[in-house]
């Protein structure tokens, strides 16, 4: 089979399914704009927008604008494949940043995938969840504005995939059943709990964290009001008063992946600015970002793992976290609460709620035997429904072998 995968960053979420299609012998080509490290038996294909936005814009049409030119980018790659003869049995697409909306006009009786990461709502998502960050009418337009290019990507497409049944449900009803659920997957091989003695050394702070350490985690991409990073900061103090040896790790960059950018420096320092007087500086590690290998070791030697999030795109993290055996105390928000059940395989909490934050963190600390059989459903959980090589992996394989025959 041949296959074209179109991803601004790939790999992005299709690395493993590209890697075994390329491992059984399909023929594997990838059009991206980021220059990344390449992937053994897969042709790499870069493109470059065309042309910069036009000036003086309506700011409402700035978004909308910069996926058309990044699509019309895609489209003039892909001509030049196309006269060379090359006609690919599948696409499979990410169209949020506008690459595959012209696929169609090159290849139109190929199938056609989209990966639907998201589709913005006035209500019951993220827009307008924290009142911390209010919104106004300028915001709720852009908002609207956002969902052109998903709402044109969505009827262009033969079939859809999104990670969860939470992101499907935002998909507009007209166009759910063109959606199968279908998540990236987990490598449980390398997600998994470690009982012997783990030793971290983190060369950047120059410090060594153990298994045998009291440590609490956070981790995400950004450390940002999205994902919690606020409230999480908040509920330290506490922490901090009632664990005496306890070191909090927190693992992110400084820059907004999501939502509002601060007035003033990184969200990191302005919410730490907020409780420094009240904490023990010398207890909290922010390691920035990490590569995957330390990244898993800071989860196995984790004695409590916060996930955070508004109600968004669900964080691989959460589920490596899992998979890691971590007891994981997440938000009351979904998607987290499609993956994680109250007291079976974590712990939820409210997200607004620094106090909850911290009294659930003291009470595993005091007594970790106690959740012991939480952290063993969480590993299982991951390896039942989101274990890559058994179960995502062969849905994602199977799906794509399908559409190519229709």
């Amino acid at each position: 089979m041949r296959i074209l995968f179109i991803h601004q960053n790939f790999p992005g979420q299709f690395g493993h399914l590209a890697s075994a299609l390329a491992h059984r012998g399909d023929e594997v080509i990838a059009l991206r704009i980021e220059n990344r490290a390449n992937l053994a038996g897969i042709k790499i294909l870069q493109y470059q927008p065309s042309r910069s936005n036009t000036q003086n814009i309506p700011p409402l049409l700035l978004d909308t604008e910069s996926k058309i030119i990044r699509g019309e980018s895609c489209f003039i790659a892909l001509q030049k494949l196309y006269k060379q003869g090359y006609i690919p049995d599948i696409i499979y697409a990410h169209p949020g940043w506008g690459e595959s909306l012209f696929i169609k006009d090159i290849w139109p009786t190929v199938p056609l995938i989209n990966f639907f990461e998201f589709f913005y709502k006035s209500r019951g998502a993220d827009f307008g969840f924290d009142p911390e960050f209010p919104t106004n009418s300028e915001d709720l337009l852009r908002l609207k504005t956002k969902n052109l290019v998903n709402l044109m990507s969505l009827e262009l497409c033969d079939a859809g995939i999104s990670p969860t049944e939470w992101q499907k449900s935002l998909q507009p009803l007209a166009y759910q059943s063109k959606i199968h659920v279908i998540h990236d997957g987990i490598n449980t091989d390398i997600a998994k709990p470690n009982d012997e003695f783990i030793s971290l050394k983190i060369p950047s702070i120059n410090q060594t964290f153990t298994s045998n350490d009291e440590i609490v985690t956070f981790i995400n991409r950004n450390l940002e009001p999205y994902r919690g990073y606020h409230n999480f900061i908040r509920s330290i103090p506490e922490i901090m008063r009632e664990r005496r040896n306890v070191k909090i790790i927190i693992v992110g960059d400084d820059r907004v992946g999501y939502g509002t950018t601060p007035k003033f420096g990184t969200w990191r320092e302005q919410f730490l600015n907020e409780v420094k007087s009240e904490i023990d500086l010398n207890r909290i590690h922010f390691l920035g970002k990490l590569n995957y290998t330390d990244l898993i070791k800071t989860l196995q030697i984790s004695s409590a793992h916060v996930y955070l999030t508004y109600p968004f795109v669900l964080s691989w993290s959460m589920l490596d976290a899992m998979s890691t055996g971590c007891l994981v105390i997440g938000s009351n928000t979904p998607p987290v609460t499609e993956v994680l059940k109250d007291s079976f395989n974590g712990l939820l909490v409210d997200f607004f709620s620094p106090n909850d934050i911290a009294k659930t963190i003291i009470k595993v600390l005091k007594n970790p035997e106690k959740f012991k059989s939480i952290r063993h459903q969480a590993r299982k959980s991951i390896l039942e429904n989101y274990d890559l090589k058994s179960i995502c992996l062969p849905k994602q394989i199977n799906f794509l072998d399908m559409i190519a025959k229709k």
